[in-house]
């Protein structure tokens, strides 16, 4: 690692850029010595990137009219700062519902001393995920310490600014977060689960550990090694302790000496605050719905794509009954302000005295939640993943309907970590992270082609210089005899290439089979890298990768960080 002060960044546009992270002079114990190198892959070449997405990180002309400002944060800090308005009451309840919070799940002082901050008038950076078992995968961590730089850059440009981190616990699917894959000592993902359970479609903050997650918890040790963070994780998911307050401790651990903010919106003192929100999505149910009908027209007219559908009867909250959370619609339109619940009827004026009388047992939609977060909080970006993109283009429309000022959503830092033994495989035969992506079979292919016996890759080397020599002649002779026929020597040619190639690709499956080394650096590339065939990120838990280089790894992966570069970075840990 070079000593000194940080790199500069250039931005890549068209292709790969390599960049060395370097720490920063005077950092804290956290950083340790790993040293790390990043190299830059747009995400035009990232599989099944919408075009949603990539227009909006390019802020294309198609996209300014569903996303107030850029995805360069830099370039309008200083002009949000100043639409946000917040109320000092509620700044100072939600405050102590935050320090109360952080207090029981351990948080450092730094945590604390952000939450005092807060109350005396910062602006936040959040971000947010659902609860996933053992702290989720790495994209969990990338998106903290992208709330983390947010706010310091943000509170650098003049804008006090502390980071947030919103604990998905009002979610009901339990099979997206009851499971989590970390590394094994072979360097493949092997899943872990709880067979903790609650009633059906019960937020997922409510299920509660019995002692089926002490086995969790030692298959995951094990796993993870002596550490730390194992000590952490053991003291996080303990019987009595749910999947919300499990990974609220565990991060509040991983993040002590970053000041991260953990705010749980199930909480009945948020519900209590965010109650004039939920009264407005039943009072306003028909113009909220009518807007979110005319964007979603707007957005395919546009070629994108509606991430929630929405339909004449949608609203956008549900109802917590008998432990399950069941949704809200509009009865024939709710024109007569009627409504069902599950099966049940309601009419407007009974839904709103229950939320009046119990705001705890009403919860929001994916499309209402970012505009609950952004009342309970006076936020200056939300960061997040393509899909959250997706859902703020219809979002705004709810936020200016409630709120009358957008929330500017940004994308969160995205990365591969390409451990040594895996980059030496990448080295050995010459690929690269987009070799992967066409899936361990391909990427066998490709091995075992780059390792044929040499006299034999040197006779189909000859063979398609050879063929390309012979037929570029013809193509010369016919051109003389009758112009018509170079497009059919063209033609030809193409398909006797192609019928080459192919055979040179039946040698290579053929050498994969014969050869198990080859075999086994082929899956082990696809297992660390592109697991299952989505992004390492998505897949790998990132509690592997700290238990095994410390926490000096975060302080080296939020270094890679720069909030003017939105491509996914391979960071090579050296």
């Amino acid at each position: 690692m070079v000593n000194g002060t940080k790199a500069r960044y250039a931005g890549s546009k068209n292709g790969n850029q390599r960049r060395k992270t370097e720490v920063p002079d005077g950092c804290t114990s956290m950083c340790g010595v790993l040293p790390v190198k990043a190299q830059c892959l747009p995400f035009q070449q990232i599989p099944h990137s919408t075009r949603l997405f990539l227009d909006y990180l390019s802020h294309s002309p198609s996209i300014q009219k569903f996303y107030p400002r850029s995805p360069l944060f830099p370039e309008w800090i200083k002009d949000e700062a100043e639409r946000v308005r917040y109320d000092d009451t509620r700044r100072k309840t939600v405050a102590d519902i935050l320090d109360r919070q952080n207090r029981e799940w351990g948080a450092g002082p730094k945590t604390l001393a952000n939450i005092d901050r807060l109350r005396r008038g910062a602006l936040t950076a959040v971000t947010g995920q659902q609860v996933v078992l053992f702290g989720g995968p790495l994209f969990s961590i990338l998106k903290a310490l992208t709330a983390v730089k947010l706010a310091e850059q943000a509170t650098a440009a003049e804008a006090e600014c502390v980071p947030i981190f919103w604990l998905a616990t009002e979610d009901h699917d339990l099979a997206e977060v009851n499971h989590v894959s970390l590394l094994s000592e072979a360097g493949a993902p092997e899943r872990l689960a709880t067979e903790s359970h609650g009633v059906a479609d019960a937020p997922v903050g409510t299920v509660r550990f019995g002692p089926e997650i002490e086995v969790a918890v030692e298959q995951a040790a094990w796993l993870l090694g002596n550490s730390e963070v194992t000590t952490w994780l053991r003291e996080a998911y303990r019987p009595g302790e749910t999947l919300g307050s499990g990974f609220a401790r565990l991060f509040a651990r991983l993040f002590a000496d970053w000041g991260v903010i953990l705010l749980d919106p199930a909480d009945a003192a948020l519900h209590a605050v965010a109650a004039p929100i939920l009264r407005q999505a039943i009072e306003r149910s028909s113009e909220l719905d009518e807007a979110l009908l005319a964007r979603g027209k707007e957005l395919e007219a546009a070629g994108y794509h509606q991430q929630v559908k929405v339909t004449p009867a949608t609203t956008l909250i549900f109802q917590v009954k008998e432990g399950a959370r069941t949704a809200v619609r509009r009865k024939n339109g709710a024109n007569g302000g009627e409504f069902v619940v599950g099966t049940e009827p309601v009419s407007a004026k009974e839904l709103l005295a229950a939320i009046e009388a119990h705001p705890e047992n009403f919860n929001a939609n994916v499309l209402l939640r970012p505009v609950i977060q952004d009342y309970l909080l006076p936020t200056l970006a939300y960061t997040g993943g393509a899909a959250e993109v997706a859902y703020f283009a219809q979002a705004a429309v709810v936020y200016e309907k409630l709120l009358g000022r957008v929330t500017p959503v940004l994308p969160r830092f995205s990365a591969t970590l390409v451990e040594p033994k895996a980059q030496r495989i990448l080295e050995r035969y010459g690929l690269s992270l987009p070799d992967l992506f066409h899936g361990p079979e391909k990427v066998r292919e490709i091995i075992a082609q780059r390792t044929l016996p040499s006299d034999l890759k040197q006779r189909f080397e000859d063979a398609k210089a050879s063929l390309g020599k012979s037929l570029s002649a013809i193509r010369e002779l016919l051109a003389r005899l009758d112009p018509t026929l170079t497009d059919a020597a063209a033609n030809a040619e193409t398909k006797m290439q192609y019928q080459l190639l192919q055979l040179e690709a039946r040698a290579a499956r053929a050498e994969s089979l014969r050869n198990d080394v080859v075999t086994r650096h082929a899956d082990a590339l696809s297992s660390a890298l592109f697991p299952h065939k989505v992004l390492q990120e998505r897949e790998i838990a990132g509690l592997s990768f700290v238990a095994k280089y410390g926490l000096g790894l975060l302080e080296n992966l939020y270094q890679t960080i720069h909030t003017d570069c939105h491509d996914h970075q391979i960071v090579e840990i050296q």
